[in-house]
């Protein structure tokens, strides 16, 4: 099967979608099929000298072609909202050309999860599978393409039951949530970083979030939490863009016992999960990316054979339960510290859900994620 899978992407990034990407193509090219990655050329500074597939551990299977698209300087210093506005109809606009001169289009599946990129695909083929991760708020702006789309695929069953209420079939809408390289968590030894950072305070307790300090993803939960804990205990948060970084440690200057590392390769990830003596997943309620979310983190957290503390909410709850995790009342630093001190003096209880998420990560594996994936856009 030959496949095109389009992204308007910055890669390599310090966001989660960068690894859901490539370790999606890898998988699916593992997979058997004939893979080939299109992205816009992007101004991408913080990666200039990085090779793309060294940086998400990634053996070279598959071909990335970056099509010309105008970037300048000038344009980047746009506030984001009109930045994104410009760069994405450059974006279009060159890929307009490249399907146009495209030959043998026909031979390929169109894969996508940018929403706003089936109308184009789809005046170019009718074999165009779509991977949903949230949905706009102008839904039936896109209503039409999703219809016209062969394949769906949902990182969540929440956000498939919300496609069929829109009228979707759901006999072509495929639940897949996101996946895990369990290799990584085999192999992984604590690096010299990782050691440096966390052995100031291995006389700590370690309470580690790992990911973006969006505001959804409950972050000033877990910061606020640390005023119903003592002093043996250290939050660690790692994760972040240098804006979203140094606006979360002004707002939480004051708090002792608060470490904030900052993003981290994701090659160095599993050794600063496995130092830790809790892994916490936040999420606030009532929020939409949250009712649809299928956090990368979640599969990792799991892999890491630590005890894993998460908010108790519909999508999360597709992955974890009462035997893997202690789920907590969402927006609660309280229950949050109250949940984070029950783990910590009941080692059995840690060992327990600990020992039984390691098990049921098993099934969530990039590789048979793109199996499932593969057998029903064939």
């Amino acid at each position: 099967m030959k496949i095109l899978y389009f992204t308007n992407s910055r890669i390599p990034t310090e966001k989660a979608h960068g690894i859901q990407i490539m370790k999606t193509c890898e998988a699916l090219v593992k997979s058997g099929a004939d893979l080939k990655l299109i992205l816009p050329f992007r101004k991408n500074k913080p990666f200039k000298r990085i090779d793309t597939f060294d940086y998400y551990q990634i053996k070279l299977n598959f071909k990335i072609k970056k099509i010309w698209s105008y970037d300048p300087d000038w344009l980047m210093r746009l506030k984001d909202g009109i930045y994104i506005k410009f760069q994405l109809a450059f974006f279009i606009t060159s890929l307009f050309f490249y399907l146009l001169f495209k030959k043998n289009k026909s031979n390929y599946i169109f894969y996508t999860r940018d929403e706003y990129l089936l109308k184009l695909l789809q005046k170019f083929s009718d074999k165009v599978a779509w991977e949903a991760h949230t949905l706009p708020k102008n839904k039936s702006k896109y209503l039409k393409a999703w219809q016209k789309c062969q394949k769906i695929i949902t990182i969540s069953q929440g956000l498939k039951d919300e496609l069929v209420k829109l009228g979707l079939d759901e006999n072509k809408i495929l639940v897949a949530c996101d996946g895990v390289d369990l290799e990584r968590f085999e192999t992984s030894r604590l690096h010299a970083g990782a050691w440096s950072q966390l052995k100031l305070s291995e006389n700590k307790k370690i309470i580690l979030y790992s990911g973006h300090l969006y505001d959804w993803k409950g972050v000033q939960v877990l910061a606020d939490a640390n005023k119903f804990l003592d002093d043996s205990i250290l939050i660690v948060f790692i994760g972040g863009s240098v804006p979203d970084i140094e606006k979360f440690k002004l707002k939480n200057k004051d708090k002792k016992n608060i470490l904030v590392l900052g993003h981290k390769p994701s090659a160095e990830i599993p050794d600063y999960l496995k130092q830790a003596d809790v892994l916490v997943l936040p999420n606030l309620a009532n929020n939409e990316q949250s009712k649809w979310t299928s956090p990368l983190k979640l599969f990792e957290y799991m892999a890491s054979n630590k005890p894993i503390i998460a908010s108790d909410l519909p999508s999360i709850c597709e992955i974890l339960n009462e035997n893997n995790s202690i789920l907590i009342e969402p927006n609660n630093s309280k229950k949050l510290a109250q949940a984070i001190n029950k783990i910590l003096s009941n080692s059995d209880l840690a060992e327990k859900i600990s020992k039984q998420a390691s098990k049921d990560v098993q099934n969530y594996t990039w590789q048979k994620r793109a199996e499932k994936i593969l057998n029903f856009i064939c």
